[in-house]
């Protein structure tokens, strides 16, 4: 819904405008945020996507396709083929669940487990390199979760 009322300093034509995107602010920052992550990542042989699914695991190992997938805000078709990749690297295993056949539960192998000790040191980096605050990171990501509540509800 667009909003009809504008700040005084702003013209008609400013609503198009590149740098007044938040949506280009989001984005470019999130390309700005997965180059600091590659050198890390390349490290411990995981994509960004990847790591995100550790994470998950590594926070509550077990879950079923669908829970990774909602928890990373991802659909079935873009998670399974990332999965599958990670398995075939030793890094989990897939499993139809005895109770449903239909659902596939995703478990840590020794190898994914252990990498959770080289990954240990990332966020540290990533707050240095960011130059930011402890609070003022936890501040801007509650900001940024609570805009995409917004958008998803």
């Amino acid at each position: 819904m667009p909003n009809k009322s504008k700040p005084a300093d702003q013209s008609p034509g400013d609503d198009l405008r590149l740098e007044n995107q938040l949506c280009f602010a989001l984005y470019s920052t999130s390309l700005a945020m997965t180059k600091i992550y590659k050198p890390l990542l390349d490290a411990l042989g995981l994509t960004y996507p990847q790591y995100l699914v550790m994470l998950v695991l590594w926070e509550s190992d077990g879950l079923m396709v669908s829970e990774i997938g909602e928890r990373l805000f991802l659909d079935s078709g873009t998670l399974t083929p990332l999965l599958k990749r990670m398995e075939a690297n030793g890094l989990l295993s897939r499993l139809r669940d005895a109770d449903d056949e239909r659902r596939v539960r995703v478990k840590l192998s020794k190898a994914g487990s252990d990498l959770k000790r080289a990954a240990a040191g990332i966020p540290s980096c990533i707050r240095q390199l960011s130059g930011c605050s402890v609070s003022e990171l936890i501040s801007l990501s509650q900001s940024v979760k609570a805009f995409r509540q917004r958008l998803v509800a």
